[in-house]
């Protein structure tokens, strides 16, 4: 369930609908990669649909076998074994079609989900700071549920029925008076447009349910994750009540969908029944006249049964098929959206080894009428430490974003050994690049994973050295499940300090040839940030190295340390120098010396 914010995906009732074939036809891939079943579920979809249409033709023939002056000994036993025959081959062919195509079904869905789930994160991180994660997990889990209706109710349901359909027909035109062939296409006609013409007025009503469904979901998404907040202002009443408002939405839209359903159902069904009383009124005057036996009788009525039954089932799958493609509209939405960072087309491999960096007269907005940095030029040698201070919104966790090319440069580029970094993949890219940010997310899992994802093929040896160098041995040692200590949902259960410690161990077990550390030591404590920080100093070593700060007794020690103001770089030197300039370092220098005294 999905909050409505003003960066969601919009709620427009109006909006096209998708049409069906376009959909089918972009699932025919997945289906096609495993042909062979594919085509042996539909020989067998034939075969039983061809048995079916036929055990009303042995039937009838029975029926006039047992009249009056017919053999009794040999016709109708041969016609019942045949008649019982053809109603398991029925159901044989029924199961072996299901069985053939369970696989392709589910690992369609699979493949689809996982397309997703990859162009998800092949997405700008603007997308994802411009969505709400409760929505999206909503779209994917109703989307790939909807796929495999779509694709079983296709194939399993609308094909059987048309197949089924067009062999009726076929016997009524070639046996019988065509006025039977005339009721049941008028039938079928009125059927099918007043199917379609009600369910697609109910799209609007679908597509309602399913916003105020994401939004109640989100709204509980949302509180939840922030607990801790809900409690510190005793809000949990408040948030309640926005939670009921999204649920009264909710449940105001399904008591509409579920009125216009009935409504559907109703109309359906006095079609149906208009067209079997005048089918059997024209059977029945047959009989009477001579024009029709009694089995004739029989077979026509068994034709209606089996006319009208998958016919009824043809107008629920219809609805169905309608609502599952009104789910998948989000994700068909989200696969369909546009890469905003994407690799340039012969885009190369960042080489390993050391790497000069090299801001040249960068520029950069989030949004063009507030740009963040303005020709920003400066370079950071091969092995070599630079430091950018400066106060909030200066710019200087951008620096980082853009590095990682979770946005592009809006002028200027960024170069590595000279190269642009928008003519490597992203992925060798981001390969080179280690960070311990400002903000550290953990995963719900155990200590050992969040250290261990820093490369997943480390070996433990090799994790448990990066926990001692990050000087978080001594507290998982004193944990009772040790490194299997779960962290909680975002690491809550760790406190600030040792979630940045766990960031720290992470990126020094990736071992990157560039290190950035994003106000890396901002929530330790003083005597842990100087036991951290000579081993980030050891880690920094021989690696080209950005440390983003606020605390400038972390950067006394780098090759250069440029203050930047503005999104402008305004002084730069070392920190004896920067001091001697008696300038905005040497300000910020003296402040924090008077915060930090005793």
């Amino acid at each position: 369930m999905r909050a409505h914010s003003s960066r969601s995906l919009p709620s427009d009732p109006s909006r096209p609908e998708r049409p069906l074939w376009p959909t089918l036809m972009s699932l025919f891939p997945y289906l096609w990669a495993y042909r062979g079943r594919v085509v042996a579920a539909l020989l067998c979809l034939v075969g039983a649909k061809l048995a079916t249409v036929a055990v009303p033709l042995v039937f009838k023939e029975i029926i006039d076998g047992l009249a009056p002056g017919q053999t009794l000994l040999v016709l109708p036993v041969a016609l019942l074994l045949l008649y019982g025959l053809l109603r398991f081959a029925s159901s044989l062919f029924t199961e072996l079609r299901e069985i053939l195509f369970a696989r392709v079904t589910q690992q369609s869905i699979r493949s689809l989900a996982l397309e997703v789930f990859r162009h998800l994160h092949a997405l700008s991180l603007r997308f994802h700071l411009e969505r709400q994660t409760g929505g999206i997990s909503r779209d994917i889990e109703r989307g790939t549920r909807s796929i495999g209706s779509l694709i079983n109710y296709t194939l399993y349901s609308i094909l059987p029925t048309l197949i089924e359909i067009g062999l009726v027909l076929a016997v009524l035109v070639v046996r019988y008076d065509p006025v039977f062939t005339l009721i049941t296409l008028a039938s079928l006609m009125v059927y099918v447009g007043f199917t379609v013409a009600v369910s697609n007025w109910r799209i609007a009503i679908r597509r309602q349910v399913n916003e105020t469904d994401s939004a109640a979901n989100t709204r509980a998404i949302d509180s939840l994750i922030n607990y801790e907040t809900v409690k510190y202002f005793n809000n949990e009443d408040y948030e309640a009540r926005r939670y009921d408002q999204d649920l009264q939405q909710w449940a105001e839209a399904a008591t509409r969908s579920q009125k216009t359903l009935s409504l559907l159902n109703l109309g359906q069904q006095a079609i149906i029944a208009i067209g079997i009383t005048l089918m059997m009124w024209q059977a029945a005057r047959g009989v009477t006249e001579g024009s029709m036996s009694v089995g004739d009788l029989v077979l026509v009525n068994a034709f209606l049964m089996q006319l009208y039954m998958p016919l009824n089932f043809l107008g629920v799958v219809y609805r169905e098929i309608r609502q599952a493609l009104t789910d998948i509209e989000r994700m068909f939405d989200l696969l369909h959206e546009g890469k905003e960072v994407a690799d340039e087309p012969g885009a190369v491999r960042l080489e390993p080894g050391p790497q000069e960096i090299h801001f040249a007269a960068v520029g950069f907005a989030y949004d063009p009428q507030r740009p963040i940095l303005h020709a920003l030029d400066f370079r950071i040698p091969a092995g070599h430490t630079i430091a950018v201070v400066g106060p909030s919104g200066a710019g200087k966790s951008t620096l980082a974003r853009l590095l990682f090319r979770f946005y592009d440069v809006s002028a200027g580029a960024i170069r590595f050994n000279g190269q642009d970094i928008r003519s490597y993949t992203q992925s060798s890219l981001r390969a080179a690049i280690g960070i311990v940010p400002q903000d550290t997310v953990l995963f719900n899992d155990t200590l050992f994973y969040n250290i261990q994802y820093g490369r997943p093929e480390a070996s433990r040896a090799e994790v448990l050295a990066a926990a001692r160098a990050a000087q978080l041995d001594s507290f998982i040692a004193r944990l009772p499940e040790g490194y299997d200590t779960r962290v909680g949902e975002r690491g809550l259960k760790l406190s600030g300090g040792e979630k940045q410690r766990v960031a720290i161990a992470r990126a020094l077990l990736k071992n990157p040839a560039i290190l950035i550390f994003d106000e890396a030591t901002s929530a330790l404590d003083s005597r842990t940030e100087q036991a951290i920080q000579v081993q980030l100093e050891a880690a920094a070593r021989g690696r080209t190295t950005l440390i983003i700060a606020h605390r400038l007794s972390t950067v006394m020690g780098a090759d250069e340390i440029l203050v930047l103001d503005e999104g402008r770089v305004v002084e730069r030197g070392r920190h004896a120098e920067l001091l001697a300039k008696d300038g905005v370092y040497a300000q910020m220098w003296a402040i924090q010396q008077q915060d930090e005294a005793p």
